[in-house]
């Protein structure tokens, strides 16, 4: 399966507090992804790390019932604010990925995690930076949806999950696998380095995540779906 791209200004004007991370192109390539599912009225979508609500939306508004979640409050309520301001009904609950959800399982699961590589063993526990730093590999918020997602989906369900190449994409592959998913990567875009990227690249060199002079970032959607 492919993927259209989607522009970010066909996500609508969206509405975000300070420290909200604002839709981007992850946001763009994996709205592209949701837009490639059949979703049919009366699904049930779950949206993991909501943020502005951007893709939670946009599943309301092709017919699915939506969850979402996010550990920030300010992005709870910047969620909430944008569903309203799109005339659409989503549940926005703040927790720790699936938890306020407990045993719910969804058609659809789709997540735009913390994911770039930053000192330190996990998320900070606080503060902008918890949007996208995910410890030394990248990887610690990745790791424990790759462990969630089978007890998540229904049968035939999928998630679909953006991710930096530089947070290790053939990790998450051998991981859904191993759990008894059918997994792959149906989207690739190269854009520049962000700000944080570029204070971040001598670091990235050091850990040999970066080459010298190198300047881009390969993002790409995991589609994994239980069978």
């Amino acid at each position: 399966m492919t993927t259209a791209p989607v522009r970010l200004t066909d996500l609508g004007m969206l509405w975000t507090l300070p420290g909200v991370y604002a839709p981007q192109e992850d946001t763009r390539l994996l709205a592209g992804a949701l837009r490639a599912e059949r979703i049919t009225a009366g699904m049930d979508v779950l949206d993991l790390c909501t943020g502005s609500g951007a893709l939670a939306v946009q599943a309301a508004r092709m017919g699915a019932r939506v969850a979402a979640t996010d550990i920030s409050r300010r992005a709870v309520i910047t969620a909430r604010a944008n569903a309203l301001r799109a005339g659409q009904r989503l549940q926005v609950r703040r927790g720790d990925l699936s938890g306020p959800w407990g045993r719910r399982t969804f058609d659809v699961v789709v997540g735009n995690p913390p994911y770039v590589p930053a000192r330190g063993r996990r998320s900070p526990p606080r503060g902008r930076a918890r949007a996208w730093d995910a410890g030394q590999d990248g990887r610690y918020v990745l790791d424990r949806i790759c462990a969630q997602a089978p007890y998540l989906l229904r049968p035939h369900g999928v998630l679909l999950m953006v991710q930096s190449g530089l947070s290790g994409v053939d990790s998450t592959l051998r991981r859904l696998t191993a759990s008894g998913l059918s997994c792959s990567v149906t989207a690739r875009a190269s854009v520049p380095f962000g700000p944080v990227l570029r204070r971040r690249s001598p670091w990235l060199r050091e850990q040999g995540l970066v080459r010298a002079g190198e300047d881009r970032e390969e993002l790409v959607v995991v589609r994994a779906e239980r069978l």
